[in-house]
């Protein structure tokens, strides 16, 4: 049996904030559009080094929502970023990339090839604020989406509705109590008391404050 010191280390799951910090995507086909689309969602600042790019990239260059350098990668193009992604078809660039960017210390992600990632790319379930990642640590992409087909179908299309309003609700407990285990108990209970539609958030934080 393997010592638990000669196995990889579990991957460590997070949630990063990347508003307004610089990512570097080498690569502008088929391979980076989905990888600019998911760092665009995050509101990241994208810069795209690629001698061509797809027509969707370059609309997106166009409008200004990133910057497009048309040429061919070089080291100092990692200068600033906060993580790189290389998304090409050419295996030895992507090396070089994440190679480079570990020297740097930047996180990166190789596309498809494992062992030169820093991180991986989940498949993500999205309902408004709630967000469920999912990951196989690359093993089996095609299973981790097939997983978030799964969730998708399982959960009800309103319940990030649902979230905002008991969001709104807890905020509105904490400004008003100071920390108890009556706040505790009454916080569990809204997150607890199922997804109401609008004409049942009233009741459930008049039902929540009441236990205070």
């Amino acid at each position: 049996m393997e010592s638990p010191t000669n196995m990889a280390a579990p991957l460590f799951p997070v949630f990063i904030k990347l508003a307004d910090r610089r990512c570097l995507v080498v690569g502008a086909g088929e391979i980076a559009l989905a990888k600019v689309f998911s760092l665009l969602l995050a509101g990241a600042r994208i810069t795209v080094v690629a001698p061509e790019a797809k027509s969707a990239i370059r609309e997106l260059a166009r409008t200004g929502r990133l910057t497009w350098e048309k040429r061919k990668y070089q080291p100092s193009d990692l200068g600033g970023a906060f993580l790189a992604i290389a998304a090409t078809t050419n295996f030895a660039l992507n090396h070089e990339v994440f190679t480079e960017a570990d020297r740097r210390g930047i996180l990166c992600n190789a596309v498809d090839d494992p062992p030169n990632c820093d991180f991986y790319f989940p498949a993500v379930v999205r309902r408004g604020d709630l967000q469920i990642a999912i990951s196989t640590t690359g093993e089996s992409p095609a299973f981790a989406q097939k997983l978030r087909r799964a969730l998708e179908n399982a959960l009800d299309l309103n319940i990030g509705d649902w979230l905002a309003a008991i969001g709104k609700i807890r905020r509105e407990i904490l400004a008003a109590h100071p920390p108890s285990e009556a706040r505790k108990r009454a916080l569990h209970l809204l997150a607890n008391g199922g997804a109401p539609d609008s004409n049942e958030t009233q009741s459930v934080s008049a039902h929540t404050a009441h236990t205070l």
